[in-house]
């Protein structure tokens, strides 16, 4: 079986002159904060995917993948391989915090997501998988 190719953002901004990163509590609690991710659909690349993934989820507009990070294969809990693909991704302003109602459909329907920014890796506990790389953003 193939990996399943997935795309992360590391949404930043610069506020006080320090790097926040954009996170998000999940509606429901056991799926812990999270940083915006997606799934590459059949035929999509990666730049693509990531930017309709990160609009989806979190209903930010005109964004620009800035860099890719890095990209790895990774064994998820129910033990399928993803190949991910970290990229970084800044932006100007936003509000501090607020609620989106992802608008990719399937199981993210009727969900809740709120989001906020953190300043370093040890501000909040992510899920697994989701903070293996902010050392370089950070």
């Amino acid at each position: 079986m193939n990996p399943i190719k997935k795309v992360y953002g590391y949404i930043t901004r610069l506020k006080d002159h320090k790097v926040q990163v954009l996170v998000f509590q999940h509606s429901n609690p056991e799926a812990g904060i999270q940083v915006p991710k997606g799934t590459v659909e059949a035929e999509e690349d990666t730049v693509n995917a990531l930017i309709r993934e990160m609009k989806e989820e979190t209903g930010l507009e005109g964004l620009h993948a800035e860099t890719l990070i890095v990209e790895d294969l990774w064994e998820n809990d129910d033990g399928v391989i993803h190949h991910r693909f970290f990229y970084q991704i800044n932006i100007a302003y936003s509000l501090d915090e607020w609620v989106h109602q992802p608008t990719g459909g399937g199981e993210e329907t009727g969900l809740s997501f709120h989001y906020f920014w953190i300043s370093s890796k040890n501000d909040i506990e992510l899920v697994r998988g989701h903070a293996d790389y902010l050392d370089l953003i950070f």
